[in-house]
């Protein structure tokens, strides 16, 4: 896969819990944070408290082949208790313009009401970030470099499920 490609990954997990119960836990940026073996801190922006579209949020990220490295992220869109969606729109204090990555969690009713289906997953946006300066650096790998980066975060992704799944289940 290559950049003008749209480089996404989804997962999904089945919980035994309402969607309601589910739903807290993603809706609760602090959740991810939690479990994702890259995203290590999150903090609302400009005194919000909580979810609602147009909300800024700050994040600290790190792995051992990146670094670290912060993000503000805005919520895109918010339909309870069914989609949560977000932003990366700059790494430090800018939050117009093009997204860096786009991360969604979406939640379904399982058939018969014994759970939730949850999936979660994330897109390469339309903005210039690291991801596009390290493939212009080296073209002759972008599918290997994309490659790369996918498996990272469907690690990641399939972390932060499993965790939401203990905690809702618990």
């Amino acid at each position: 896969m290559r950049l003008a490609d749209g480089p996404h990954i989804e997962c999904q997990i089945e919980i035994a819990a309402a969607p309601e119960q589910v739903w807290g836990l993603v809706s609760d940026i602090a959740t991810s944070a939690r479990h994702s073996p890259e995203l290590e801190e999150v903090a609302w922006l400009d005194g919000v408290e909580g979810p609602a579209v147009g909300a800024c949020f700050s994040g600290r990220n790190r792995n051992e082949g990146l670094g670290e490295w912060h993000t503000v992220s805005r919520i895109a869109e918010l339909e309870e208790p069914r989609t949560f969606q977000w932003e990366v729109v700059y790494d430090h204090d800018r939050r117009d313009g093009d997204a860096l990555a786009i991360w969604t969690y979406t939640l379904e009713p399982v058939a018969g009401g014994s759970g939730t289906r949850l999936q979660h997953g994330m897109r390469i946006g339309a903005a210039r970030g690291p991801l596009q300066d390290f493939v212009e650096k080296h073209p002759e790998q972008e599918e290997e470099i994309i490659a790369g980066r996918l498996a990272l975060l469907r690690n990641g992704i399939e972390a932060t499920l499993a965790g939401v799944k203990a905690e809702a289940e618990a």
